[in-house]
């Protein structure tokens, strides 16, 4: 059963929006701890940032896939931060584009020494695929901490959400070894508590990562 912390979530309620950077050098200084939030487009990672903060326009959302084309940063004190990854999987958008999204999502994800884990969100309705996989596989690789989330479960019945996330597990145990996953909806605000709880124990440490 997961403990609610209020002072940490008093942390989350006064962030505020620092800027979004389409190259490296365009990131905040590398200190204190970053978490990110991956996903494929239109899976609900603004809409998760908001709810989670409550702040309801802190990351703009919207209903066009891909509209996230930054990596957005959220300053939560003088040490922490949220990261919105840009979305991927957008099949509409040009190819170039594509290619620099993911050239960009990748630098950040390998060389962020103050990145102490990344949300992974998937649509509960087609959870895990292919690209989920990769960034699966990529962050055990890298030995980058990450949590599934899988987003939207209002969207199916209690009974139908839970049977998801048991497949979901089981499809993972093989590659992952085993992972948590939260079943989330920013609708109903189901699921807050615990991704906080995971946003709590990495913001809390400080320590510098090791990059390549």
């Amino acid at each position: 059963m997961f403990k609610k912390d209020n002072r940490t979530h008093l942390l989350y309620q006064q962030a505020v929006f620092m800027g979004g950077a389409a190259r490296r050098a365009q990131f905040p200084l590398d200190h204190g701890a970053e978490v990110a939030f991956a996903g494929r487009s239109n899976v609900g990672k603004s809409s998760a940032i908001n709810v989670i903060t409550g702040i309801r326009a802190l990351a703009r959302t919207s209903k066009t896939p891909g509209r996230t084309q930054q990596i957005n940063f959220f300053r939560l004190d003088e040490e922490r931060r949220l990261v919105d990854l840009p979305g991927y999987g957008y099949a509409k958008a040009p190819e170039e584009l594509r290619r620099a999204w993911g050239m960009m999502v990748e630098d950040y994800l390998r060389y962020r020494q103050s990145l102490r884990g990344v949300v992974l969100l998937m649509d509960i309705r087609r959870p895990l695929t292919d690209l989920d996989r990769q960034l699966v596989d990529w962050c055990l690789a890298a030995d980058l901490a990450f949590h599934i989330v899988l987003t939207k479960s209002d969207k199916l019945s209690f009974a139908r959400a839970r049977t998801a996330r048991g497949e979901t597990l089981r499809r993972l145990v093989t590659s992952s070894g085993g992972t948590d996953i939260v079943l989330f909806s920013a609708t109903k605000k189901q699921g807050i508590d615990e991704v906080r709880q995971y946003l709590d124990g990495w913001l809390d440490n400080l320590a510098i990562r090791d990059t390549p």
